[in-house]
This record gives structure tokens, C-alpha cells and sequence, in this order.
């Protein structure tokens, strides 16, 4: 998502609860959250062959979809770079 999504987060949090974003959280976001009570936490995920194979088997399975926005051949990735830009809902995907 980016952009200010944390900041966004916190008027659906109840004071004390807590926010974990994949991205960075900005300082301010923070020291409002802070006031809060409301613990902020980073998570970061590092694929591993285990994962990656159950996740094939859910999409397999039907049970789990991935909403592509848009896919780009490789020779057009600068477009696929642009098309980022205007914040597409869903992945944009390099097609080889």
C-alpha cells in the first residue's frame, strides 16, 4: 500500500491495540500511536521453498487467489515501473 497507511490504520485501532505493518512506520505515526497505547511492530517475511510450495498448493487448490492489476512483458518493465506509480490495487506483474 505505502503511502500514509499506517497513519490511516490507527482510526480503526482501539486505544492500546496494536498495529503490524510490512512496511516502515514514520516516526510521527509512531509517537501518535504512542499516545495511544497502541504497540507498532514491523514484520518482515523471508520466503523459504516450505512456504512457497504450500502457497502453490492453496492456489492449486482454488483456495487461495492473487489479484493481478496488470502484467507487462519484461521488455516493458519501465511501463510496469510507471504503472506502479498510480497505486494499482493488486500485483503488477514481468511476464518472461
Amino acid at each position: 500500500m505505502g503511502g500514509d497507511h499506517a497513519d490511516q490504520s490507527l482510526t480503526v485501532l482501539n486505544d492500546g491495540g496494536a498495529l503490524v505493518s510490512l512496511l516502515n512506520v514514520h516516526d510521527t505515526t509512531r509517537a501518535k500511536a504512542a499516545a495511544r497505547g497502541i504497540g507498532v511492530e514491523r514484520m518482515s517475511v523471508v520466503p523459504d521453498r516450505e512456504g512457497l510450495v504450500e502457497l502453490g498448493k492453496l492456489v492449486d487448490a482454488g483456495k487461495l487467489a492473487v489479484h493481478v492489476a496488470k502484467a507487462f512483458p519484461l521488455e516493458q518493465a519501465g511501463a510496469a515501473h510507471a504503472f506502479l506509480a498510480t497505486r494499482p490495487i493488486g500485483k503488477v506483474v514481468l511476464t518472461v
